[in-house]
């Protein structure tokens, strides 16, 4: 491992710009898997939220993902790409749910239309 004020120094060359994530969590055992969600939606208007990703295996255990901290915008035939993560892994996924909030209270409430979607894991990528 490496300590949390060092990993930069130690990781990312200083030459090319590198991404990072690290399979951590906040909460026991504090693992994390971690999937990238692939979405084109197909909305007229604009829409800016965020995604709650729940996936199920055959024998019907669920596990939900995290919240994202940071909103996304999806526009009509725009890919968007999100990195979310759970604190299982299920190996054979036989249903995804998605949940669009735009998390405000007051408003009208808004759909999310989904063109095309893919869920890739980032731990099992031959998955």
């Amino acid at each position: 491992g490496y300590h949390a004020d060092r990993w930069k120094k130690l990781l990312i060359p200083y030459s090319s710009p590198t991404k990072a994530y690290f399979d951590t969590s906040d909460q026991d055992p504090f693992c994390m898997y971690s999937y990238l969600l692939d979405i084109t939606t197909w909305n007229k208007s604009i829409r800016r939220g965020f995604i709650n990703v729940k996936i199920t295996d055959y024998a019907g255990n669920t596990v939900e993902s995290q919240m994202n901290s940071e909103a996304s915008t999806f526009q009509q035939y725009k890919r968007v790409k999100i990195l979310t993560g759970f604190h299982q892994d299920i190996e054979k996924i036989a249903k995804i749910s998605l949940t669009f909030s735009t998390k405000t209270l007051i408003g009208p409430k808004h759909k999310l239309r989904i063109l095309q979607m893919k869920l890739k894991s980032l731990n099992n990528p031959k998955r």
